[in-house]
């Protein structure tokens, strides 16, 4: 499973970059723009999640904080997967509990539940993109749920 985690949370630095840092600079998503990850997530919120589209401020703190501070994060749980470093234990344990609570609530509650111009048009998509981001959280929080989390397998 630490291998998964180490292609998953790859994968995560690259959305962060992708995805993130355009909601949480505030750049207005517009097809035209010269910026090509402006035109890829307009692209994405145009078609499956009109929240993300609208920048409320909360959102854009929830995904500066994703692009600016869980970047970080991911690159020192590679490492430290890669090199079975156990010091990882509480800063993983803390990631998680933070993007579930304060990224996964939030969000996923408005997409479902949001009115028009929140709500997703399409779930099935809206979590094919983003429940990976609440489920790998979710089995790192059960990997680092003991002492010394790379001393045992599971």
């Amino acid at each position: 499973m630490d291998i998964v985690f180490l292609v998953i949370f790859s994968i995560f630095i690259v959305t962060c970059i992708i995805s993130d840092s355009v909601e949480g600079l505030g750049l207005d998503q517009v097809a035209d723009s010269p910026n090509i990850l402006v035109r890829w997530n307009y692209w994405y919120a145009s078609n499956f999640d009109p929240l993300y589209q609208s920048h409320p401020l909360w959102l854009r703190f929830i995904s500066g904080t994703s692009a600016f501070v869980y970047v970080i994060f991911y690159i020192l749980l590679i490492i430290s997967i890669a090199r079975k470093w156990n010091w990882i234990q509480l800063p993983s344990v803390i990631y998680a509990t933070m993007i579930i609570c304060m990224t996964g609530i939030p969000i996923f509650g408005v997409e479902f539940f949001g009115g028009p111009g929140e709500a997703t048009p399409n779930p099935g998509m809206f979590l094919a993109f983003n429940l990976p981001y609440i489920i790998f959280p979710l089995l790192l929080l059960i990997r680092m749920r003991k002492p010394l989390p790379f001393t045992r397998v599971w």
